[in-house]
């Protein structure tokens, strides 16, 4: 299977001079894809296309648009586990989390689908005599989209699924790591009847083909997810040529433990936020800050807990930490857990590269006595490595949560109502949970952060419906 761009509905080799390598991260010598990367002609060919489908596919019912997401996300339910099989060998997602995220995405476009009879104006009152007043939404147009690599199915669903539904057409840049998942997510639509030229989809590197698409003068919007260095860069270039810009960031995500938590509700709440993909998540559990009470007992059970879990072949059914996507990751994530030890760090587990292993294997990762000033207290790893923070009171506690520049997701476990609405009424991030994992969002959930984790609309649920749409207000003389 060839690796392509899709344009206007075409497979078309990307014509740049670039390549990729795609390796599967359980086993390095598994190379999935040599490929070539897309050239600014293939860009400029993209946008043309959106742009030529844009009044066609504004002028469709919402109604029929939602039709085509629907009959998208059956197709995606249909191949669902060739799709995860795919995701699982890409990008290292554990087989039964790359099968959920299929599932989910194909959950998204349904979301979406029904969104189509429910976008609503309001109906004014006019001080003139005889005037109607009321409000509609049009689509931006043509926009551009970049996904990165570690939710390669669900984070697209969920920026084309609302840009669809309110009428724009897209250009999509994936991430490199994932060629033939994301070609599979963009054959669902294709299958299901999308006409040409409204979904765009282009394989490129993100210095030269993403800043492309953010540059360009013919895409109307752009939304982001990726790392704060980029999305900051991506937001200032978009934005100075005025564009409408969406960022989702990254986090530094505090789980908070308190004296009188369910210890074992605590324990598997840090395991499930921590390790699950790797740890390669936005919303993943990377602070673990516990009342000193406590703290004995939930740091040995904790660390107990973490090295049972399974680590191998994303494949296996019985994995439970896979490897990180990528050499880049892996040396990465190496370099973070070197300098926890460097600064004055407790190891208390993993710290193992997983070098006697034929993958990316980095083994689950605890440090205890963690200075709050520390790289691995305030720097994204993106990675299963977790840092333990001893504090006396729900006060300590949720002023060191917060003493971070991000504010993407929050959580404590505690069996006291006043503490948890506390916690609820200071924490800052966009995703506050309680005796639940900092990871985990739902679909009808608006889903963003505050501070440095996100800028501009969130994502998700309804209010996404305003990034993609330009609320504009009518006046009708009628006597």
């Amino acid at each position: 299977m060839t690796v392509c761009n899709i344009i206007d509905n075409k497979a078309l080799p990307p014509a740049g001079k670039a390549t990729y390598r795609a390796i599967n991260p359980s086993d390095t010598a598994d190379v999935i894809a040599d490929y070539a990367l897309s050239s600014i002609d293939d860009v400029n060919k993209a946008v043309a296309a959106a742009n030529r489908a844009a009044p066609g596919w504004a002028h469709e019912t919402p109604i029929a648009r939602g039709e085509i997401l629907r009959k998208a996300a059956g197709l995606l339910r249909e191949r669902v586990e060739a799709i995860a099989q795919q995701a699982s060998r890409e990008v290292g997602k554990p087989i039964e989390e790359a099968r959920g995220e299929a599932l989910y995405s194909a959950r998204v476009w349904e979301f979406y689908a029904g969104e189509g009879t429910r976008l609503t104006g309001d109906n004014l009152p006019s001080g003139r005599p005889g005037v109607v007043a009321y409000t509609l939404r049009k689509p931006l147009g043509a926009v551009g989209q970049i996904t990165p690599w570690n939710f390669p199915m669900s984070i697209p669903a969920w920026k084309i699924g609302p840009a669809l539904i309110t009428g724009n057409t897209i250009v999509w840049k994936p991430c490199l790591q994932a060629p033939y998942t994301s070609i599979a997510m963009a054959q669902t639509l294709v299958d299901a009847g999308l006409p040409a030229g409204v979904l765009n989809l282009l394989h490129g590197d993100g210095f030269d083909i993403g800043q492309a698409i953010v540059d360009h003068p013919g895409l109307a919007g752009i939304s982001f997810t990726g790392s704060q260095k980029v999305g900051f860069a991506v937001h200032q270039a978009a934005s100075a040529r005025r564009a409408k810009v969406q960022c989702e960031l990254g986090g530094k995500n505090p789980l908070i433990v308190l004296d009188d938590a369910d210890l074992d509700l605590a324990v598997l709440t840090a395991i499930e936020g921590a390790f699950r993909n790797a740890g390669q998540k936005c919303t993943a559990t990377s602070r673990v800050i516990v009342q000193k009470g406590i703290k004995e007992a939930f740091t040995k059970a904790f660390v107990e807990k973490a090295r049972a879990l399974a680590v191998g072949d994303a494949r296996d059914a019985k994995t439970f930490v896979g490897p990180v996507v990528d050499a880049r990751q892996y040396e990465k994530i190496r370099s973070y857990i070197k300098s926890g030890a460097e600064e004055g760090a407790e190891l208390l587990l993993g710290g193992d590269s997983g070098q006697n292993r034929a993958g990316y294997f980095i083994e689950p990762t605890i440090f205890d006595h963690v200075k709050p000033e520390a790289k691995i207290a305030r720097e994204e790893i993106f990675g299963p490595v977790v840092a333990l923070f001893t504090v006396a009171d729900l006060d300590e506690a949720i002023t060191l949560a917060n003493d971070t520049e991000h504010g993407l997701s929050s959580s404590i476990c505690t069996t006291s109502l006043a503490s948890a609405h506390q916690f609820l009424n200071r924490a800052q991030a966009g995703v506050t949970s309680v005796n639940l994992p900092t990871a985990g969002v739902e679909l009808q959930a608006p889903f963003g952060g505050s501070k440095a984790s996100g800028l501009g609309v969130k994502e998700q649920g309804r209010p996404v419906i305003d990034f993609y749409t330009e609320l504009r207000t009518a006046y009708l003389k009628v006597a």
